[in-house]
């Protein structure tokens, strides 16, 4: 008999991209504390009880940046990583966010310093191949082209 190795779905990943004079930028954060102390990432949190992961998306982009997003979009792909402590493979719903170049960024305590990273950049800084590899086909789908409507998200609760 096989042993199956379960598939968990309980977080959500989110880039925010501004487009700075003629080139887009990422929105990088720099990790505090525990966990991934010291790493460059993106915004990503659990999605809670009551919570659509769309609704997540727009919570933890106000927790961590105090960003409050209008204008928000599934990016159609999930990221996915192996999770050797729980045996467990995650699979997060991304999404992606525009947002004004004069928007004003507030971390919170799971940060200490954040970044608007050129894509260039931000493949650097990325710990982990999985996010470079969200961060490509996010580059590819929303930053050299524009996102199908059907894609965007509401941006109430």
């Amino acid at each position: 008999m096989s042993k199956e190795i379960p598939i968990r779905s309980f977080s959500v990943s989110l880039f925010v991209l501004r487009k700075s004079a003629d080139e887009w930028r990422v929105l990088l954060l720099k990790r505090s504390g525990k966990m991934l102390n010291g790493q460059w990432c993106q915004i990503a949190g659990g999605i809670e009880h009551h919570e659509t992961a769309w609704q997540t998306a727009l919570r933890e982009a106000q927790e961590e940046t105090g960003l409050q997003l209008t204008e928000l979009y599934s990016a159609d792909c999930c990221e996915q990583f192996y999770e050797a402590h729980r045996d467990a493979i995650t699979l997060a719903p991304v999404f992606v966010a525009y947002v004004d170049e004069r928007c004003e960024i507030t971390l919170n305590h799971e940060h200490s310093e954040y970044h608007w990273a050129t894509f260039a950049e931000a493949q650097q800084m990325l710990a982990f191949p999985g996010q470079r590899k969200t961060l490509n086909w996010v580059r590819e789908n929303f930053a050299e082209r524009a996102p199908s409507a059907l894609l965007k998200m509401p941006v109430s609760p």
